[in-house]
């Protein structure tokens, strides 16, 4: 893929396009050993060299980053008081990731951060139903008949009852532990859905996405890079 230089450097995070139009014309941009000073000068993502200001700089189409989200940080992609999850992912270089879909600010777990336009809408199309499983605990006894009216689906409030849910109670009692798989993601879904029920959610945690697994080993706040596996499976 060819692309204008400043266009290639700013998307990688080096400044605005007048910012690195700037640093170009310095001379301070090299490719291929050659100091280029037109912004407009074309790059070959795949096989030209940049330098910027003695730097390399690689071109990266695509970026897909798993995260264990933790709470208290907003599921955006920029706030002027909260922080959020993108600037927890320090090592990138696209500036136009985002996050797949949205965790509650107290909600921790598998967040999925890219750029990647397509993949996002295949992920969080109401059509494709894709799977999403959490761990909760629970303010309350969850009870085999909660585990029914979830299987059938619960009215909270929406036009639309829930499509059907998986419920698995792995502790019950005052406190309860479950494991939820959901397949769709309606505004604080499962927490209206326990509540339509009496009960609270007093923590959540989202371990899985589709076919991607929160790895255990990420602490929360930590992140790593998608596999090309999990790419795979994911596409």
């Amino acid at each position: 893929m060819k692309l204008r230089l400043d266009r290639y450097l700013t998307e990688m995070g080096l400044g605005t396009r007048s910012e690195v139009k700037r640093t170009v014309g310095k001379g301070l941009v090299q490719i291929n050993g050659i100091i280029i000073k037109r912004p407009e000068h074309k790059v070959d993502t795949e096989s030209d060299k940049v330098l910027y200001q003695g730097n390399p700089v690689a071109y990266a189409k695509y970026e897909y980053y798993m995260l264990n989200k933790p709470g208290g940080i907003i599921s955006a992609t920029e706030d002027l008081k909260e922080t959020t999850v993108i600037d927890l992912i320090k090592g990138r270089q696209r500036q136009d990731l985002f996050p797949v879909g949205r965790l509650d600010k107290d909600t921790e777990g598998l967040l999925l951060i890219t750029n990647d336009g397509k993949l996002a809408h295949r992920l969080l199309s109401p059509k494709k139903h894709v799977d999403k499983t959490y761990y909760a605990e629970i303010d309350g006894e969850v009870t085999e008949e909660d585990v029914k009216a979830f299987a059938e689906g619960i009215d909270i409030g929406d036009e639309k009852m829930t499509l059907p849910a998986e419920l698995v109670i792995l502790q019950s009692g005052c406190g309860s532990e479950v494991e939820l798989t959901i397949r769709e993601g309606r505004f604080h879904q499962i927490k209206r859905m326990f509540h339509a029920r009496g009960k609270e959610v007093a923590y959540l945690k989202r371990l899985r996405m589709g076919s991607l697994v929160l790895d255990e080993k990420l602490k929360t706040g930590e992140y790593r890079e998608l596999t090309k596996k999990e790419i795979e499976e994911l596409c």
